[in-house]
């Protein structure tokens, strides 16, 4: 009998008795701490050129990963100023490790406001919340990207609409694109790929079958991990004419640099 299922158990284990106590310690204690110092009177306070609540946001998510044993790194320059950042989506995490890295307000679907401590964070973190398949809620989230991006703040969408197991990457419905169009902003596509070149896209997404919490918890055991964010050359105004354009011109940039066939 091979031992490696013992083995796997045993490292599972033992990575759940210090990631679950890390864990709770962000929870409990950074999470206040930090919820506490992004109140209005902190507003207008800025560290090294940005506003302190966008540095406290970045700086919880780059832990929370670190604890899931995520260890983020930045590719390429992303651009500053009001931008749409658009991403391929495999999981959950996609926004903390964005935030991780460049703070943006993400258009992401309304169940998220009710998920456990990720809901919460993205509450504070300027998410725009979306009813999945109603083209009411739909026209309401591009009038508020397009008044942020107006505002010079940044926005992020998943232009897939959904994850897909991390294989492959679906097409992009170019309607969410109107708001960088209205808004006459940059778009910058962003590719998220996780495991060394990519090859934990599959371990990292939702397996069949599996909720938020069953896989918050899969995760938190599972073996540490790299995570890419590689920003793309932006599609500057004018560069590409029509929303369907620079949905398919997004696309490719981002198809590119990820692995044709995740294992």
């Amino acid at each position: 009998m091979t031992p490696a299922p013992l083995d796997s158990t045993l490292l599972r284990t033992w990575r759940y008795t210090y990631r679950v106590p890390l864990l709770l310690w962000h929870a409990v204690v950074d999470l206040p701490i930090v919820l506490l110092l992004m109140s209005p009177l902190t507003g207008g306070i800025q560290v090294r050129g940005m506003r302190l609540e966008y540095r406290l946001i970045r700086w919880w998510s780059w832990v929370l990963m670190r604890v899931f044993g995520i260890t983020v790194r930045g590719v390429g320059q992303s651009l500053p100023g009001a931008t749409m950042f658009v991403a391929n989506h495999v999981s959950w995490v996609d926004i903390v490790v964005l935030h991780s890295q460049r703070m943006m307000g993400f258009v992401a679907k309304r169940e998220i406001a009710g998920w456990p401590l990720i809901g919460w964070m993205a509450a504070r973190a300027e998410t725009i919340f979306h009813q999945r398949g109603s083209t009411e809620s739909l026209g309401g989230v591009v009038e508020q990207m397009v008044a942020r991006l107006r505002n010079g703040q940044s926005v992020g969408a998943f232009p897939e609409g959904g994850t897909r197991g991390g294989r492959g990457l679906g097409p992009f419905h170019a309607r969410i694109f109107t708001a960088a169009v209205e808004a006459n902003v940059p778009v910058q596509p962003v590719a998220l790929r996780y495991g060394e070149g990519g090859n934990a896209q599959t371990r990292v997404a939702f397996q069949p079958g599996e909720n938020f919490l069953q896989n918050f918890l899969r995760l938190l055991g599972d073996p540490p991990c790299i995570a890419d964010v590689v920003f793309l050359e932006p599609i500057l105004p004018g560069d590409v004419e029509g929303r369907r354009r620079i949905a398919e011109t997004a696309r490719e940039r981002i198809a590119a640099v990820l692995p044709a066939d995740p294992e």
